[in-house]
């Protein structure tokens, strides 16, 4: 009776490892699971960072204008009332195959 008992409880203990070394839940996936949080965690700081870098250019947008001023210059090209613009258009050259073609440069005072 007790060696039934004994053997009773070594099956239980070898299901029990399997569990905890094979099985759904185990240490496999627990490890998997904690390196993909601290990825996850790695993606939301970076995140986080960008969110804050938005809000603050948001921030500044609506209440300041040197920035909205600062865009419209870098991509709009915007001259200012008081601004004078030069454009200087080089004359062109005999084009040869080896020189690129020259691009007007301007100047904005």
């Amino acid at each position: 009776m007790l060696r039934w008992i004994i053997v009773l409880l070594a099956g239980l203990l070898l299901l029990l490892q399997y569990r905890l070394w094979i099985g759904d839940g185990g240490i496999p996936e627990v490890l998997h699971l904690r390196t993909e949080k601290a990825a996850v965690a790695e993606e939301r700081a970076r995140l986080d960072e960008r969110n804050a870098a938005l809000h603050a250019e948001v921030t500044d947008l609506k209440t300041g204008y040197g920035a909205i001023e600062e865009r419209a210059r870098s991509e709009l090209g915007m001259i200012g009332n008081d601004e004078s613009f030069y454009q200087f258009v080089q004359p062109k050259k005999a084009q040869s195959t080896d020189e690129p073609e020259s691009q007007p440069q301007s100047i904005i005072q």
